[in-house]
């Protein structure tokens, strides 16, 4: 009952307040208007305060420290655990291989090609050695469509002795030569006449020298050397050359200048001239001066150099000076992935027939020698590594000769022949002054310690001053190299040549018609492709065979000579101590 009047009083007081607040209400005489605000409202901070970091307590009971008291009880713990000794990484080696001090090597293979050397070597004492070699390569010929004989041989001794001191380095070394070709290469058109003179086409040359060198240690006289050589033929010629050298270091100003020193001296016979039954004479020496100064600075590198010649010509009697620039310079422009380097150089080079016979065993007896002037070669490039393992060099350049050695298929004499190399069968020497423009580059990869390769491409520009061309100088020449240690046992390589076209002249000498006189001939480009293959049989025995112009094509790297085609050869080698 009390808690429902207790409910009735609360309803009854609460309408009477809303009553009231309504009269109230009814009766306010303050009217309602608009506000403007005319600037707003912008609240500050007045009594703003930092809260200390470390706030000042008045509580005394946290200014004493309780003093808490406590001991330690320790117990051994049994445990098998044993650590394992730390032990240093190894990398892996290869077994070092035994390394010989001699060795012999025999081969047959297809054309009846014989191949053999024997190189020797011997320690006298600590500081004594004796050495020398003996190889032999020759081939019985048989190439298709050839009608005389295409043989070839070549055979070669050395012997050697060298000494080596507390501070100087002597070797003193000898040997002779034989090598025997035969112009071969008779046109079709004179095939008929030439059987019918039965002409003999051997040509045999013979080579012995003597020369040594030395080398000081701590001394401004670095090194020295001589050279003899003799050279001659089965057809009347001969030819002598010496050559001595130095290298010594001139202190100017406290400046070690590096110098070299070179005489050179040539002379030489042939029978006759090719058109005149005369004797033909040359010869001439050379003296040598060549400074040169290496500046360094940070990243660059140059020497600045020139190479003076004194020459004089020995039949005529005429001497002259020649001075060339020697200037070579390397910038490293990110260290040794980009490298910058370029030269200007020139030279008075000396040609022999010894020289051309290495380069064409085909020349006839009867060539005029004269050294060429090499006004300049400037050139630049950047080398550099693209990686640890793979390396690369691009090049451009120009080159200037006056009085250039070209070879050329000599006139053929129609008429009346009366030497065995006047069938368009041999070649001569013609000079001209030659600018040469080049590109080129090479890129070397060591893939991993078994496998490297290397590729290499040139492209040749000539402009000639008397001559129609560049005789018998290719516009492109590339190779690639590659060398595969299979395993322990296996090993593999091949290289491939590539020679691009070369332009050559066949003049008949008589002919009826003017048209008939010179014909221009164009050498076909080729390539040249081979490979070998051995195994290790142990350590001092090994087997090997190799391919040789792998394309099967009897190319003609001089004009109506075409070498053999596909060659098959299988031996091997035998590596002995005494």
């Amino acid at each position: 009952m009390r808690k429902h009047i207790k409910n009735i009083l609360l309803a009854v007081l609460t309408l009477s307040v809303t009553l009231i607040y309504s009269q109230n209400r009814k009766n306010d005489t303050i009217n309602t208007g608009v506000i403007d605000v005319i600037k707003p409202y912008t609240p500050t901070i007045s009594d703003a305060f930092k809260v200390k970091e470390i706030p000042s307590l008045d509580d005394e009971t946290t200014k004493t420290k309780k003093v808490v008291k406590y001991n330690i009880f320790s117990f051994p713990v049994a445990s098998t655990f044993t650590p394992a000794k730390g032990t240093a990484a190894m990398v892996e080696k290869r077994e070092p291989e035994k390394l010989f001090d001699n060795y012999a090597t025999l081969g047959v293979g297809t054309y009846t090609t014989i191949l053999g050397e024997v190189y020797l070597n011997h320690a006298i004492s600590r500081t004594e050695s004796v050495g020398g070699y003996v190889s032999h390569h020759s081939s019985q010929g048989g190439i298709e469509g050839v009608q005389f004989d295409d043989g070839f041989s070549d055979s070669k001794i050395n012997i050697n002795y060298g000494s080596r001191l507390r501070d100087l380095a002597w070797k003193v070394e000898g040997g002779f030569q034989q090598q025997m070709y035969n112009w071969y290469g008779v046109p079709q058109s004179q095939t008929a006449q030439a059987t019918t003179d039965n002409i003999q086409v051997d040509h045999t040359f013979f080579d012995a020298h003597f020369g040594g060198d030395i080398s000081f240690e701590n001394t401004y006289i670095n090194s020295g050397s001589f050279f003899f050589r003799r050279f001659g033929d089965n057809r009347g010629s001969g030819e002598n050359r010496f050559i001595a050298k130095a290298k010594v270091d001139v202190p100017i100003n406290g400046v070690e200048i590096s110098t070299d020193f070179k005489f050179d001296y040539l002379g030489g016979t042939f029978d006759r001239s090719y058109f005149v039954d005369e004797e033909l004479k040359y010869g001439n020496y050379q003296i040598n001066v060549s400074p040169s100064y290496e500046l360094k600075q940070d990243n660059l590198t140059v020497n600045l150099g020139i190479a003076a010649y004194f020459f004089n010509d020995r039949d005529s009697g005429d001497s002259k000076f020649y001075i060339y620039p020697n200037i070579t310079a390397t910038y490293r422009l990110v260290n040794d992935v980009l490298i910058a380097y370029g030269g200007i150089q020139g030279d008075l080079i000396q040609n022999s027939y010894y020289g051309f016979t290495n380069d064409n065993p085909f020349v006839s007896p009867t060539l005029f020698i004269a050294p060429t002037d090499q006004l300049y070669n400037a050139y630049a490039g950047l080398k550099g590594k693209l990686s640890s393992n793979m390396s690369y060099k691009i090049n451009g350049s120009y080159m200037a000769d006056r009085n250039k050695a070209l070879f050329k298929t000599n006139v053929i004499k129609n008429i009346s022949p009366q030497y065995d190399y006047e069938y368009g069968n041999s070649l001569g020497i013609t000079y001209d002054d030659l600018e040469t423009y080049s590109v080129g580059g090479e890129i070397n990869v060591d893939v991993n310690r078994n496998f490297k390769f290397a590729l290499k491409a040139e492209y040749f520009s000539y402009n000639t001053d008397n001559e129609a061309e560049a005789w018998n100088l290719p516009d492109v020449k590339g190779s690639l190299f590659l060398d595969y240690q299979i395993n322990k046992n296996w090993f593999a390589g091949a290289n491939l040549f590539y020679t691009g076209e070369r332009k050559d002249q066949l003049v008949l000498e008589g002919a009826l018609q003017p048209e008939d006189l010179v014909t221009n001939v164009i050498l076909d480009s080729y390539f040249d492709a081979n490979a070998h293959v051995g195994y290790h049989i142990n350590d001092q025995i090994s087997v090997f065979a190799k391919a040789n112009n792998i394309g099967d094509k009897a190319y003609q790297k001089w004009q109506n000579f075409p070498v053999q085609s596909i060659q098959f050869l299988a031996g091997a080698t035998y590596k002995f101590d005494f």
